[in-house]
């Protein structure tokens, strides 16, 4: 019996060194991106203009990791500030791109959306810093990049119909005639323009806008109250400067091509056109006070645009046709550009604009919605 447990023994303890040899420590390999993720931009201006169209697209090379299935990857966008300190991306927006998914396109709506749930105000310009996360059975993660936004406000719904509403609009042979395709601040050649009434008209009867007319075309148009031809529509009464409620009565005509502000006062039937270029000027500008420098007009998004370099110790205007006769300064109050100068509203004493830095800016000036024209300045 003494032998029987001996051999017993010796055959357990056998077992377990042949156990203990046979045992391996799994260690789990390093998997990380082979390359960086990449951007087919680094700035993107966005505008209701760009609503369908893709302004920028991400790519990135794929994740192997050591068993073959699915990688999810999640592109995450949060702002400078947030990708550091104790709790790094704690506050990223998290987009999931797909299994095995390698690249991500955005049209306009949906990138100014993004940026926006990210951090950036509407009608505000900021960065943003963007990786990707792939995930198997543990995250790895890109190297970040950085995308400077220009956001806007999206577009208001407008009433189909409301007396009390401030808008007068604009259709014209150089849109087909279409009061009904609305679209505010963003007007292409189905869409027309609105007059707002300007905040600070001593007049609430005082509606003012801009109108683009692309060359060829008659160059004509008219006001009305509502998107149709239903209500109220103003047209040419064969003097000058006056309209005429007869919606049987041709429309006003314009003497060419070009960027016009226009207005219009339902209760005295007058109405103005001026034809406008737009420049930028002040100390802050390589030309100082005494020579402005032209601005570049983009139809597409009603704006005015230039790249400059810019003094954090000097101010700006903008200011139309070379002359202190319409032209913006911002409300110190609501931070808002306003006519410093203009024929149709007087003077109004407000602050000249400035930038936060020495540098190389895109500044842009947007004049499609009247009751919210407002400007940008991004830093290169």
């Amino acid at each position: 019996m003494k032998k029987l447990i001996n051999f017993t023994l010796i055959a357990i303890a056998s077992l377990a060194v042949a156990c203990h040899k046979d045992a391996a420590l799994t260690k789990l390999q390093p998997v990380a991106f082979t390359g960086p993720l990449t951007s087919s931009t680094t700035s993107v201006d966005i505008s209701p203009a760009d609503t369908a169209s893709t302004v920028i697209t991400f790519n990135w090379p794929a994740v192997v990791y050591p068993y073959k299935a699915h990688v999810t990857y999640t592109l995450q966008v949060d702002l400078p500030t947030d990708t550091v300190g104790a709790t790094p991306w704690s506050n990223a927006v998290n987009v999931t791109v797909g299994s095995d998914v390698l690249t991500k396109a955005y049209k306009g709506s949906d990138f100014n959306a993004l940026a926006i749930q990210a951090g950036i105000g509407a009608n505000d310009t900021g960065k943003l810093v963007i990786r990707v996360q792939a995930y198997q059975d543990r995250n790895a993660y890109s190297k970040a990049i950085t995308i400077s936004v220009i956001t806007y406000k999206a577009a208001v719904v407008v009433p189909p119909y409301n007396a009390g509403y401030p808008i007068l609009y604009l259709p014209g042979d150089y849109q087909s005639w279409l009061p009904n395709a609305i679209v505010p601040s963003a007007f292409g050649t189905a869409a027309a323009p609105t007059a707002g009434v300007y905040p600070a008209a001593t007049s609430a009867n005082i509606y003012e806008g801009y109108i683009y007319e692309p060359s060829g075309g008659t160059y004509q148009f008219k006001f009305t109250n509502a998107p149709d031809w239903n209500h109220i529509n103003y047209g040419d009464s064969g003097t000058p400067g006056l309209l005429t409620t007869d919606g049987t009565a041709a429309g006003m005509t314009l003497p060419g091509p070009g960027l016009y502000e226009v207005s219009a006062n339902p209760v005295t039937l007058a109405w103005t056109y001026t034809l406008t270029t737009w420049a930028i000027i002040g100390d802050a500008t390589p030309n100082g006070w005494n020579t402005e420098t032209e601005m570049t007009f983009v139809p597409s998004k009603m704006a005015y645009t230039i790249k400059l370099n810019m003094l954090k110790s000097g101010s700006f205007k903008f200011r139309a046709n070379n002359a202190w006769v319409i032209d913006f300064g911002i409300n110190g109050t609501t931070n808002r550009i306003q006519y410093a100068d203009n024929p149709i509203f007087g003077s109004n004493p407000i602050n000249n604009m400035t930038v936060p830095a020495d540098g190389s800016y895109t500044i842009t000036l947007y004049l499609g919605d009247p009751n919210d024209y407002y400007y940008t300045a991004v830093l290169n």
